[in-house]
């Protein structure tokens, strides 16, 4: 519990917290619940003498996304990022107090007291902002780092391809889709009620300013995650291409050794047939390396030629010493 606007924080039981909901003017109280709830477990609005609230849902496990405002309460369930999974903080607002609640720990709501002294809230509605304001931090954070992890992959990438890189890139694509599907449901819940909130006229001008910081936001955030997804989807796309480059590459090599065998695996078809002209006719050994040696060696001419003209033996070698380049970069320490 911290009460404000002194910011002093305190801890106790939960008979504690009922008082101070009760009596106090001005009060952020945060209950940590344990992450498997116990059979016949006691409602937490009954503990905490919120049954006229209308909140029998909170503290409840798979609360889906909610944000809702009825009268003087606002109720909210807010998703936010806590390292490789998403974590739900329920939220009751007042004009008198600010109550969050949780399963297991929360890093969310350090970060939020810890910012109490500079932000100086005014009131339970600010700090609620406030909240919502380090939830929608903590999908940027989350964001932002993935986004660089794709982008470094796709560079390392364009150096030498491992498995290990579609790996990662698949984990990340996941942490994308992740942050989309928890944040897109609430996010559309929240516009809607407070856009339809700040068209009221008896909206503070204050807190207006406050909802349009928030949806401000948001909406950029929103924005990174699908920057997110579109980056992940790239470079899939890009390690793709640089496959099928690489397996092109070698397709054109083992069809220019195949055509310079050619020519001795069709003589030694050919003399390998036992047909009457072949036994009778050609019997002189200038012949034999005639027809042996010389059609290897003028055919080999040929296929020499022509893939000088086209260039492509030069793009195989070009491609080669890039190969070893990339070799001699990766054992240089």
């Amino acid at each position: 519990m911290m009460s404000m606007p002194e910011g002093a924080l305190t801890r106790g039981p939960v008979s504690q917290a009922r008082e101070r909901l009760a009596t106090s003017r001005f009060l952020f109280v945060d209950v940590e619940l344990p992450e498997d709830s116990a059979p016949g477990e006691p409602s937490l609005t009954h503990l905490l003498g919120l049954e006229a609230e209308d909140v029998a849902w909170l503290g409840r496990r798979e609360e889906s996304a909610r944000a809702e405002i009825f009268g003087d309460s606002g109720a909210f369930v807010v998703p936010a990022v806590d390292a490789d999974r998403v974590i739900h903080v329920h939220a009751l607002v007042t004009e008198r107090y600010l109550l969050t609640v949780h399963r297991g720990p929360a890093p969310l709501i350090g970060d939020v007291t810890a910012r109490f002294p500079r932000e100086s809230p005014p009131d339970s509605v600010a700090m609620l902002f406030l909240l919502l304001d380090e939830a929608m931090e903590t999908y940027r954070r989350a964001a932002v780092q993935a986004l660089l992890e794709v982008e470094d992959l796709e560079d390392a990438m364009f150096r030498r391809r491992e498995p290990e890189q579609l790996y990662r890139l698949a984990r990340l694509r996941r942490t994308a889709a992740l942050l989309h599907h928890t944040l897109l449901p609430y996010h559309r819940v929240a516009e809607e009620t407070v856009t339809r909130r700040v068209m009221n006229r008896g909206f503070q001008e204050e807190r207006r300013q406050l909802v349009r910081e928030y949806r401000r936001t948001a909406n950029l955030v929103l924005t990174d995650i699908e920057s997110l997804q579109e980056t992940a989807r790239r470079a899939f796309g890009s390690y793709s291409s640089l496959v099928s480059g690489d397996r092109n590459g070698v397709i054109n090599r083992l069809a220019v050794v195949s055509t310079i065998f050619l020519p001795l695996t069709f003589l030694t078809g050919f003399f390998g047939m036992n047909f009457a002209y072949l036994t009778d006719e050609l019997e002189s050994r200038a012949v034999f390396w005639l027809l042996a040696v010389g059609l290897q060696v003028l055919f080999l001419l040929a296929a020499l030629y022509v893939l000088h003209r086209t260039r492509l033996w030069r793009r195989l070698r070009e491609d080669d010493s890039d190969f070893d380049d990339e070799q001699g970069g990766r054992s240089t320490p």
